[in-house]
């Protein structure tokens, strides 16, 4: 019977170190798995790149308007630069210097240089904006020159009653120029559109 006792213990000894060892195997199997994902996830070959988003579709009427605007406002803002360079002296006195004086007092860049900038701004920005060649650029370039010409106009004849007064001339004097700022801003925000030498970049 001693010895019956003997063995049987021994038998429960010998299980309970099988289980332990079987569990420990088992936690090592475990381990190894995760440190494998581990190392595919940290220290394997990167994650491939998600897909190019896919380019929104080609919305024809809406870009054939933005052309036309491009287009027309570009060439009816050319004749201003060659206005300017007419009598360059007289629009600096009368205009750079008379209702613009903070572009006057700029020290080295005189009312004249002023004026020959405007022009150039005038003459060459609307063919980028046309062409969509560094359209934002040339859109800001003639922006900020409608946006002096506003302050202009209305630094000479005021708001003349805007936004509700019916003026004699049926618009107001800085109405245009407005209108011109209003659509280049349009263009610095959104760009050329598509139909354009840049592709509406």
């Amino acid at each position: 019977m001693r010895a019956g006792a003997r063995a049987g213990r021994a038998g429960r000894a010998a299980g309970a170190r099988a289980g332990r060892a079987g569990r420990a195997g088992r936690a090592g199997r475990a381990g190894g798995l995760r440190a494998r994902a581990e190392g595919e996830l940290g220290g394997g070959a990167p994650a491939p790149p998600p897909p190019p988003a896919a380019e929104a579709p080609l919305d024809v009427p809406g870009e054939l308007g933005t052309l036309v605007l491009r287009v027309g406002v570009s060439a009816l803002m050319f004749h201003n630069g060659l206005d300017k360079l007419q009598d360059p002296e007289g629009f600096a006195k009368f205009v750079v210097e008379g209702h613009l004086p903070f572009l006057a007092q700029t020290g080295p860049v005189t009312p004249l240089i002023w004026t020959y900038l405007a022009a150039a701004a005038e003459l060459v920005a609307p063919v980028g904006l046309a062409l969509g060649v560094l359209a934002r650029p040339s859109a800001l370039a003639l922006a900020s020159t409608m946006g002096l010409a506003v302050f202009f106009h209305i630094d000479e004849t005021g708001l003349e009653g805007f936004p509700l007064a019916v003026v004699e001339g049926h618009q107001y004097h800085f109405e245009a120029a407005g209108l011109y700022a209003l659509i280049f801003l349009w263009f610095l925000f959104n760009g050329p559109g598509r139909f354009s030498v840049s592709g509406g970049k």
